[in-house]
């Protein structure tokens, strides 16, 4: 049963093809790397996609506008001040 299950997930996103395709280790996020023995990409199973929710991003923005630094809005959520200015200049670009 196991190794009908290890079949589904091991599929080259680039090439396409699922045999020859080996565990080569795990990422800093801790999921499974494989490696696809037919064109040689490395790539990951199920990458996990880490972003901050979209009403987090404009309560972060509010809350410089209002007058609070980067640096203290970065306090307030628990970011990093540098996700803070970024969503900023993206904002000032538009």
């Amino acid at each position: 049963m196991r190794r009908g299950k290890e079949t589904e997930w091991k599929k080259c996103p680039y090439c396409g093809k699922r045999e020859n395709q080996i565990k080569v280790g795990r990422n800093p996020s801790g999921t499974q790397s494989c490696k696809c023995k037919e064109c040689g990409k490395v790539y990951t199973i199920d990458p996990k996609h880490r972003a901050y929710p979209e009403e987090v991003r404009k309560q972060a923005m509010k809350t410089y506008f209002s007058g609070v630094s980067g640096r203290g809005v970065g306090k307030i959520y628990g970011m990093n001040k540098s996700n803070v200015m970024n969503w900023i200049k993206k904002e000032r670009e538009k």
